[in-house]
């Protein structure tokens, strides 16, 4: 591949991609002849995940770049750093994500922390590369959700656990937060004229790192969790396939939602994923967007500040 087509190929950003479904997606993009850049806050490891990419798809164009998603600093100066070196952005992977923390930890912005990480790091990074994705051709936004969201609440008068913290309550409403996200993106786009594609995945039971602090939470329970996984779950290549499904198929519409079709949607091909009836509130996905700015300073504005 020449240095002008390298110039030329279009642009994806996936977050948290240094292991499992990221790296996998990143690597499904890069072989796609994405320019890929991976975010990441361990430089070493981020390092590494290039190295796996290119060993991938030798001609890959990739590079790391620092970014914290638990602070809004570090996602603002990851932000200003992308509007200042490129000119567009054709996909953004909001990948990223932890799962089920033990005890109650907070960001450093005050966030109950699998909220801040998982869901409102990635709404104010979006907003913040609203510029780059608008001035791009066709460009795709995919939220990661999950299985989890079915049994979600976004609870309003407790969002960040002061009152009563429970690991799996926490991620469940962070997942079901990122799938409201999705919705919600499109109809701004479709309101304001944006020409986004905003989509969501779930990359059913897939076999990666993000258990381990999960299954930590529920000793017992985890443990046989664990000793099961590999009878009913997926490697974390074949869980990444819903979200390039929906980064590059020809066959998704905007607003849709993708996950594996096998039984439970545990694993298998990507299809259209089943929402369960908490993300068919219109209230609770307007109420979510409007706090979410509150709490991020997202503006949403499609050109750069002057």
């Amino acid at each position: 591949m020449s240095e002008d087509r390298h110039a030329t190929a279009p642009l994806a950003v996936v977050t948290g991609a240094t292991a499992g479904l990221g790296l996998e997606t990143a690597k499904g993009l890069a072989a796609q002849g994405y320019r890929v850049i991976i975010t990441a806050r361990n430089v070493e490891r981020g390092e590494l995940a290039c190295h796996a990419i290119r060993a991938h798809t030798p001609r890959a164009t990739v590079r790391h770049e620092a970014l914290d998603l638990d602070s809004l600093e570090s996602v603002r100066d990851f932000a200003a750093r992308l509007k200042r070196d490129e000119p567009s952005l054709e996909r953004l992977i909001n990948n990223a994500g932890i799962m089920a923390l033990p005890r109650l930890e907070r960001t450093r912005n005050g966030f109950e922390r699998q909220l801040g990480v998982n869901y409102l790091g990635h709404f104010l990074l979006t907003s913040e590369l609203l510029p780059l994705l608008t001035a791009a051709t066709a460009p795709r936004v995919v939220q990661l959700s999950s299985l989890a969201h079915r049994g979600g609440r976004i609870a309003f008068d407790d969002l960040n656990g002061e009152t009563h913290y429970d690991p799996w309550r926490a991620y469940r409403q962070s997942k079901l937060a990122m799938l409201l996200f999705a919705q919600a993106l499109q109809k701004q786009s479709d309101a304001q004229g944006w020409g986004l594609k905003s989509l969501a995945a779930h990359p059913g039971l897939s076999r990666t790192a993000l258990f381990d602090a999960g299954v930590k939470s529920r000793p017992v329970i985890g443990s046989v969790f664990k000793l099961t996984l590999p009878l009913i779950s997926q490697s974390a290549a074949e869980g990444a396939r819903p979200t390039l499904h929906a980064a590059l198929s020809d066959h998704v519409d905007p607003g849709d939602y993708i996950g594996p079709d096998g039984l439970g949607e545990t694993r298998g091909a990507p299809k259209r994923a089943h929402r369960a009836r908490n993300t068919r509130d219109p209230a609770v996905e307007a109420r979510l967007w409007e706090v979410s700015c509150e709490l991020t300073g997202a503006r949403w504005e499609t050109t750069h500040p002057a």
